[in-house]
C-alpha cells in the first residue's frame, strides 16, 4: 500500500512541475499606458531566474526607447528587435501602409521562426495587438502561431484592441483603462516614462 500511496504523490508532483512548466498566452491591452511597460516587467522577472526572453517590436522602430539600452544590460537574457516602421498613420507617420505591412509581416515571420526554435522561454509580441487590428497581419495568422508554439514557450501579445478570439485563448488577459494621461493636458512624451 505504500508504494501506491508514494507513486500517487510523485505522480501529482510531477503533474504540478509539468503544469508549472507549461508556457502561458498573456494579453495586455486596453486604451491606458502600460501595456509595453508590464510586458518589460516580465521580462525583467524572468531574467532574474536565468530564463530567456525576447520581445519583437511590430510598430515600434523608428524612434528610441530606452529599453533598446537596458536590454542590453541584461544580454544575453534579454533580447529586443525593433522590426517595425514606426507608429502606424500618427504624428510624423509619412509612409505608406505597404511599409508598414510589408514590416508588420516581416515580424511576424521572425515571431514564428523564434517561437518555434524553443530557444527562449518568453517571446513578447509588442504591439502585436495593433497591427492585428490594423490589418497588417491577420487574426488568423496569430492564432496559429499560439496554437503550434513548443509547449514550455509563453508569449506575451500587447497594443490596444486585442482581438475577440486572441483574448479567448489567452490564459491571462489585462486592459489597461486610462482614468487620466498628461497627453490631455498636452504634455509631451517623457523619457524614461514613455520612451
Amino acid at each position: 500500500m505504500t508504494d501506491l500511496n508514494a507513486i500517487a504523490r510523485n505522480t501529482k508532483r510531477h503533474a504540478a512541475k509539468s503544469e508549472r512548466s507549461r508556457g502561458l498566452v498573456i494579453v495586455y491591452t486596453g486604451d491606458g499606458k502600460g501595456k509595453t511597460t508590464a510586458s518589460l516587467g516580465i521580462a525583467l522577472r524572468a531574467v532574474g531566474y536565468d530564463m530567456k526572453v525576447c520581445m519583437i517590436q511590430f510598430i515600434k522602430g523608428s524612434w528610441f526607447y530606452g529599453e533598446l539600452k537596458s536590454c542590453q544590460l541584461l544580454a544575453p537574457n534579454f533580447r529586443i528587435i525593433p522590426a517595425g516602421k514606426g507608429f502606424v498613420g500618427i504624428m510624423d507617420d509619412k509612409k505608406p501602409i505597404s511599409q508598414h505591412t510589408n514590416a508588420a509581416r516581416e515580424a511576424f515571420r521572425l515571431s514564428k521562426k523564434i517561437i518555434s526554435s524553443g530557444l527562449y522561454d518568453i517571446v513578447i509580441l509588442d504591439e502585436i495587438n495593433y497591427a492585428v487590428n490594423l490589418k497588417l497581419i491577420g487574426v488568423h495568422d496569430v492564432l496559429e502561431l499560439i496554437r503550434r508554439r513548443p509547449i514550455h514557450v509563453s508569449i506575451v501579445l500587447t497594443g490596444r484592441r486585442a482581438s475577440r478570439q486572441i483574448i479567448d485563448v489567452a490564459d491571462l488577459v489585462t486592459e489597461m483603462r486610462k482614468i487620466k494621461h498628461p497627453f490631455d493636458k498636452r504634455m509631451t512624451a517623457r523619457k524614461g516614462i514613455d520612451f
